[in-house]
């Protein structure tokens, strides 16, 4: 996808969005929800946008139109209902009123103050988005429209707390474990440390492994969908442990593709994560259990 906007129109011209300061911009990659990725401008919460509107005429041609408009959008959509958008965020700038075109022309604008609350999100179910739309109206033709994607993120500073999380998982007369994660709440590209103790072992244990498990709540009222996916697993053991061992853990997160959590964004959407630990026995039976998580964004990127 092309940094300066989708160029659409007909024979009599087209349309292009340049972004102010793009070549210097960071750019993320971000999913489309429909199989696809693009690299796009990344933009902070608290920044304005600016750039230029480019009508091109074909050679020859004159562009009658009714105006000339951008909108800035922040939108929510139900992946699964394409018919399901709601526009948390719209302004739109008047660029030229009614009138004939005989040459190309060029429109600045500037959204300088803008409401970019939430970051961008393409989940299982979900996307939140925005983006640039410029319309020019015809009368008796179909609009000219072009859209230019942007990605917004913000940064959290370093959560004050760090108390490390304690847990037992047992079966009485058989199992006891005790596992302790150094914090509970980590940033996208920190490391996992912990320690599982094996208090008592009366059934043979396989293996162990400790996955990522995102859950993604999205949609209103009787119409929520809840999903679940496996980011990572990451196998702690292989072999039977005795009483008294001690286990250390260290995932390193920055190579999982990871978001932040979010909670009730907008009323629509959720995304939080859980740490499984899972220990399979040699007849295949699995005892797990579940540690929510919190993930925030220490930085751009």
């Amino acid at each position: 996808m092309s940094l300066f906007g989708n160029l659409v129109g007909g024979p009599q011209a087209r349309v292009n969005i340049k972004l102010t300061g793009i070549d210097q911009r960071m750019k993320k990659e971000m999913s489309s929800g429909r199989g696809t990725t693009h690299l796009l401008p990344l933009y902070q919460a608290h920044e304005g946008v600016g750039g230029i509107v480019e009508v091109i005429l074909a050679p020859g041609k004159k562009l009658e139109h009714l105006g000339i408009k951008i909108e800035l959008v922040g939108a929510i959509e139900m992946l699964q209902d394409r018919g399901s958008v709601h526009e948390f965020t719209n302004l739109v700038k008047e660029l030229d009123t009614a009138g004939v075109l005989f040459s190309d022309k060029q429109y600045t604008f500037d959204f300088a103050t803008v409401d970019k609350p939430y970051d961008s999100y393409t989940g299982l179910n979900v996307r939140l988005r925005y983006f640039l739309k410029v319309t020019v109206t015809r009368q008796y033709a179909p609009n000219l429209v072009a859209e230019q994607e942007l990605v917004v993120q913000s940064t959290t500073q370093v959560p004050e707390s760090h108390s490390s999380i304690k847990m037992e998982v047992g079966i009485e007369d058989c199992l006891h474990i005790e596992f302790e994660y150094d914090k509970q709440k980590y940033h996208l590209k920190d490391v996992i440390l912990g320690k599982i103790y094996f208090l008592l072992v009366r059934i043979k244990i396989k293996h162990m492994e400790l996955a990522i498990i995102r859950r993604e709540s999205a949609g209103t009222g009787a119409n929520v969908m809840n999903e679940s996916e496996t980011l990572c697993k990451f196998e702690v053991m292989d072999g039977a442990p005795v009483k008294g061992e001690c286990i250390p853990l260290r995932l390193f997160l920055s190579s999982i593709a990871l978001t932040p959590t979010y909670r009730s964004v907008n009323n629509r959407f959720s995304v939080r994560y859980y740490l499984n630990l899972v220990l399979v026995d040699e007849e295949d039976r699995r005892y797990f259990k579940q540690q929510e998580v919190i993930f925030y964004n220490k930085e751009l990127g």
